[in-house]
């Protein structure tokens, strides 16, 4: 039995040879059924027959663009298109195989705008509440009595205290604060923020006041007011930052809004932190019991360094007053160090400066953050020649005491609650 296939269904003739189906012919296809292979033109017949005259002609192959057209075919080896034809997937990626579209920019900018801003939404949402939560809200000036009347605009006291809080041994030696126990007040300053120029009074320490009736801080009793003179740091000693801002109120006529204290440590701290204060100091001056040791020009102080330079008055013939407008230059300087684009977009500079203020500042219970920009920036305003910085107005001295001169401080007192261009001038 013959195992082999008869021949291809549909072929009757079965004597025909049928090359490429499993016959045994000698001869290849031909060009009609390996339409990849094309035959050159016939050569002639051989003279004598056979193929003893010439070499019969080799098949060409074409490079699949030759047969492209009705009735041709290409395979796409030849062209690199491989899978598909022009009309599916081609090599760019698209679906007509052209060109990739060029990018849609409109879109593209519109994303990263919003993805921009929102990341400096939650970072300033973040940093808000970080900032809120550091600050130490412990006076409560609602137990304040027999308060004078809000005027425009808004009064800050700044007080400098001689807190040794957070400091060790090595510190106090360092930064020259002695050990007294207690807290007394270095520096006391009211700043008036209005529509018509800010203005910032200095309050020396030494100055004579009266002690009016006030409520005790902590046993909340009454105490009687007497008539009695004495200097004005000594009603910080005595009952703390509300009596202070009691004693501050009766002798000025003037509503104070918000209070803000800062002891030695924290105050050598922001400026550390801030990287050190620039300043012009006007001549040279020593004092062994501060540290100062200062030649005159312009100079940049560190935090042990600044911290002398505010609390310097054995070196000055006026030492209060002369102490209270370095006070006045260097604290309006490092607010205006602070609020610079070098710290406040530097996020090194901003988050240990913050800290290290937020951590060390005491306000009232109604000081909000904005309220606290707010001074910053009233002061480096002053700083810049926008404002008023002065002394009180002194008239002579009582006992060792300075005297306000009463019409003066009337004046100013009426200038600052109309909110307008302060016209007094101070010492």
């Amino acid at each position: 039995m013959n195992d082999w296939p008869q021949g291809w269904p549909g072929d009757d003739n079965r004597g025909t040879p049928r090359y490429g189906r499993g016959s045994a012919g000698a001869q290849p296809e031909g060009a009609r059924v390996m339409r990849q292979v094309r035959r050159g033109p016939a050569a002639p017949p051989a003279q004598g027959g056979g193929h003893g005259g010439q070499i019969p002609p080799q098949p060409s192959y074409t490079d699949g663009r030759e047969a492209q057209g009705p009735g041709g075919y290409d395979s796409g080896y030849n062209t690199g298109q491989v899978y598909g034809t022009p009309g599916g997937r081609g090599p760019a990626g698209t679906a007509e195989g052209g060109p990739r579209p060029a990018p849609n920019w409109r879109k593209r900018i519109k994303w990263t705008a919003i993805t921009v801003a929102a990341v400096v939404v939650v970072t300033t949402v973040s940093t808000y509440f970080w900032a809120d939560s550091k600050l130490r809200r412990e006076v409560d000036l609602s137990t304040v009595i027999d308060r004078p009347e809000a005027g425009e605009g808004t009064n800050y006291l700044i007080v400098g205290s001689d807190s040794r809080e957070g400091l060790s041994k090595e510190d106090k030696k360092k930064l020259h604060t002695g050990s007294a126990e207690g807290k007394r007040t270095d520096s006391m300053m009211i700043l008036h923020v209005g529509d018509n120029g800010d203005t910032l009074i200095s309050l020396p320490r030494d100055s004579d006041v009266e002690i009016p009736t006030y409520k005790g801080s902590e046993s909340g009793k009454t105490f009687q007011g007497t008539g009695r003179h004495t200097k004005l740091n000594a009603a910080y000693a005595e009952d703390g930052p509300t009596l202070l801002v009691r004693t501050v109120e009766f002798n000025t006529g003037l509503h104070i809004d918000h209070y803000v204290e800062i002891g030695f440590a924290g105050f050598a701290n922001i400026v550390d932190a801030v990287g050190g204060v620039e300043i012009t100091i006007d001549k040279p001056f020593k004092d062994k019991y501060s540290g100062a040791d200062f030649q005159a020009g312009k100079q940049t102080l560190d935090g042990q360094q600044a911290l002398a330079f505010v609390r310097t008055r054995h070196a000055f013939a006026a030492s209060d007053l002369e102490r209270t407008k370095n006070q006045q230059k260097f604290l309006a300087a490092l607010a205006h160090q602070v609020a610079t684009p070098a710290t406040v977009l530097n996020p090194f500079k901003f988050y240990p400066t913050m800290g290290a203020g937020l951590d060390s500042l005491i306000v009232d219970k109604d000081m909000s953050l904005w309220d606290l920009a707010s001074m910053f920036f009233a002061m480096k305003g002053v700083n810049g020649g926008d404002g008023t910085s002065m002394n009180m107005p002194i008239s002579g001295s009582r006992g060792g005491n300075l005297v306000w001169d009463k019409a003066k401080v009337k004046q100013l007192v009426k200038e600052l609650n109309n909110d307008e261009k302060v016209t007094v001038k101070g010492d």
